[in-house]
């Protein structure tokens, strides 16, 4: 297995300082951003060693990959601009609407089915179903005496 290519990243104001070291040899560069200088990084990398395929690199923020990877990837998510503030649709007034097409009207309901037998519906109207009655509390012989007299 090939040793892995470091490269370190050094802050300068907005600016960055990429050392790239590998394979006997440093080369380096700089970049406005932490993503642009991750770009430069890639770019080195490719400078040092065009003919290999996969090729190991490890980032470093003061000698820490993760410290690097936590600034990168904050720098990745935050955002660099306010959004774009959102037009307002004209107003109503304006607005002239669609017009909708003529809509067909509505096809009338088939004939109810005549039921057979004791469930033949003799007339076109249905008479509601009568609501049904709480049932009455029963009485104790006690209560219905007292109510007698």
């Amino acid at each position: 297995m090939a040793d892995p290519i470091q490269v370190n990243y050094t802050p300068d104001g907005d600016d960055w300082t990429v050392a790239v070291k590998g394979r006997g040899q440093t080369l380096t560069g700089t970049a406005v951003g932490l993503i642009a200088a991750r770009d430069r990084a890639d770019q080195l990398v490719e400078q040092l060693t065009p003919d290999e395929g996969h090729k190991t690199v490890v980032h470093l923020l003061n000698g820490d990959a993760v410290e690097f990877t936590t600034a990168y990837l904050t720098a990745r998510l935050a955002k660099s601009e306010p959004p774009a503030p959102v037009e307002a649709p004209p107003p109503a007034e304006q607005k002239q609407p669609a017009e909708k097409p003529a809509e067909k009207p509505a096809k009338p309901a088939p004939p109810p089915v005549p039921r057979s037998g004791a469930e033949a519906v003799t007339s076109p109207e249905r008479k509601p179903s009568p609501t049904p009655r709480q049932p009455e509390e029963k009485k104790t012989e006690e209560e219905t005496a007292a109510s007698k007299t």
